[in-house]
């Protein structure tokens, strides 16, 4: 772990006398696997430093295939990021703690499943005032032990927080209670994109591109089945695939694309820098998985300009509306998606206003900054008191924020 710095303070004058606070501290904990929520978390804490209304940390809880290098590129960004241990529970929470009780937040924001779990009792243990729970998946492998775990921990929660309202009716579901938890959709850079109306699709490359990490969650097996059928179909695609995750699923798909005669079409990227770009060059944007929160990935290609085909399945059903902003295929089904990805690169004009659609969608509804203000709405709230604060925290609470 890092040391800490100290935090910078600020005066302002109360009745006219100069005082000394400093603004609310805000703590996001997050996976260090580098899935949409670290993207989340990170994206958080930028907007944090840029807004200038709360200091915010990123903790990061190492992973096996976490990349050193990303972390560093953070870092470069002047962002504030400590990594803590995975090894055991206890230890993951025994350094968060220290933590928290050295940079002392006021608010400690625990993104995910397991992560808001760890996080959330290692800010109790610390005495972190408020504590907020954000769940980026509508579903999760929940124990009988965890979901225990979890309800108990919402008691002492100031805000449950789903990323898409699908999430957030998962959670009620699993016994969230209802006046703590609400919804607030993921959001993306915009600015990335903002040459994508000038790249029509009809001059692009008739290629496909799905970004997603390599992992269960994600279903490339059934677009590497799909691109088989296109080529007994006589179409042949280049399929790009941006993403980290776990090697030996890369390893699995790398072998599968083999078996099925694909190799040669299937670009295996790894981490990618320039995603956008390789949107915007591109026809179409796939997301295959078997269930999502909120994806970024889809979000993402709309903003790109691209034509996007999304599994039916939670999450995505709350982004892509069939026949209006994209199509969505049979969740596992490789003919289904075959044939929306034959339809899109044979009818221009289909996947034109299909796509036209999505990044109308994108920017109305899916902006970062629509996301942060949202947050950083809820976090006031909280530090203003207008949810009941647990009893052993309100002795103990700092200064509100300037």
């Amino acid at each position: 772990m890092r040391a800490l710095a100290a935090a910078p303070l600020s005066s302002v004058k109360v009745q006219g006398v100069q005082t000394v606070v400093r603004r609310a501290r805000v703590l996001h904990f997050v996976t260090g696997g580098f899935s949409g929520a670290t993207q989340v978390a990170a994206d958080l804490v930028r907007a944090h430093r840029d807004n200038r209304i709360f200091e915010a940390r990123l903790v990061l809880r190492q992973k096996r295939h976490t990349d050193p290098l990303r972390i560093e590129a953070l870092r470069r960004e002047g962002l504030e990021v400590d990594v803590v241990t995975d090894a055991l529970h206890s230890l993951t929470m025994w350094q968060l703690r220290r933590l928290c009780l050295q940079w002392k937040p006021d608010i400690l924001v625990a993104h995910g499943f397991s992560e808001h779990l760890w996080g959330r009792f290692a800010g109790l243990w610390a005495g972190v005032p408020h504590l907020v729970h954000v769940e980026h998946n509508s579903r999760e492998r929940y124990t009988w032990w965890r979901l225990a775990q979890a309800r108990w921990l919402a008691s002492r929660t100031d805000r449950i927080i789903g990323c898409s309202e699908g999430v957030k009716a998962s959670l009620l579901a699993l016994g969230m209670p209802p006046e703590k938890t609400i919804a607030i959709s993921n959001g993306i850079k915009l600015e990335p994109y903002r040459e994508a109306a000038l790249r029509p699709l009809a001059q692009r490359e008739p290629g496909i591109v799905m970004a997603a990490r390599f992992a269960r969650q994600k279903d490339h097996t059934t677009l590497l089945k799909a691109l088989q059928v296109l080529r007994q179909r006589g179409l042949t695609p280049t399929c790009w695939l941006p993403g980290g995750g776990r090697t030996r699923v890369r390893e699995r798909m790398e072998r599968l694309a083999s078996r099925l005669g694909v190799q040669e079409q299937v670009r295996f990227l790894g981490f990618h820098g320039d995603v956008p770009g390789l949107l915007m060059r591109n026809r179409i944007c796939v997301l295959a998985s078997h269930y999502e929160g909120m994806p970024l990935s889809l979000i993402e290609g709309m903003a790109a300009g691209c034509v996007v085909v999304g599994s039916q399945v939670p999450g995505v059903q709350e982004v892509v509306e069939h026949g209006r902003n994209g199509l969505l295929v049979a969740h596992q089904n490789a003919a289904s998606l075959a044939d929306a990805l034959t339809l899109l690169l044979s009818d221009d004009a289909l996947a034109q206003r299909l796509a036209q659609q999505g990044m109308q969608d994108a920017s109305a509804l899916y902006s970062l900054e629509r996301m942060t203000a949202a947050y950083e709405r809820e976090f006031a709230a909280i530090l203003d008191g207008q949810l009941p604060l647990r009893a052993e925290a309100n002795s103990s609470a700092e200064a509100k924020v300037c």
